[in-house]
């Protein structure tokens, strides 16, 4: 009997290799497997939801057109997420600086207006904390902080060495941590 996760690594497998031999359905259920996660993290690096949408679109169009290009030797998921950041820098080239915020909580039932606008400024703050990094620490910060990656993952998606991962890792914490300390204190 296979585990949970062997089992749906061996379907992921199976869709991947059936959409490399031109099945359009297979590759259906790999983009709505990987579509969350694609436009989260494109997100945090842009902060601008509209553009997230439309990255992680090409991203699947290229991944589509390139399937043939993917090797099993990685996981999809990282490949996916290597095309997306590449995608989100060719985006980060072309974009004006904009301060598009979209990702302002509902309000509760049981927060008051004071607390909900609270929450939403800080998280304001967060997103434009985080799209003030650099591009390069900005993108290991989401995917540890925000994707959940592994260190080895992300040094396999950005192509970089585990210590610069860490490295770059470090220096995001440390400065989210300084601009919003900061920031409370202007407040």
């Amino acid at each position: 009997m296979k585990s949970g996760a062997a089992k749906h690594n061996t379907i992921e497998a199976e869709r991947i290799i059936a959409a490399q031999c031109g099945d359009r359905n297979a590759f259906t259920e790999l983009v709505h497997q990987y579509r969350e996660g694609v436009v989260t993290m494109v997100y945090r690096m842009v902060g601008d939801i509209h553009l997230a949408e439309d990255a992680a679109q090409d991203t699947f169009l290229r991944a589509w057109i390139n399937l043939s290009k993917y090797k099993p030797s990685a996981p999809f998921r990282n490949w996916l997420y290597r095309i997306a950041y590449n995608r989100t820098l060719d985006l980060l080239r072309q974009a004006e600086e904009e301060d598009s915020l979209d990702s302002i909580p509902l309000a509760s039932k049981d927060i008051t207006p004071e607390v909900n606008a609270i929450q939403a400024e800080r998280v304001q703050q967060i997103q434009k904390s985080i799209l003030e990094l650099p591009s390069a620490s900005r993108i290991v910060l989401v995917l540890r902080e925000y994707q959940g990656l592994s260190y080895q993952e992300i040094a396999a998606v950005l192509n970089i060495p585990i210590g610069t991962v860490m490295s770059r890792l470090s220096y995001a914490r440390n400065k989210l941590i300084d601009t919003l300390q900061a920031h409370l204190e202007d407040v």
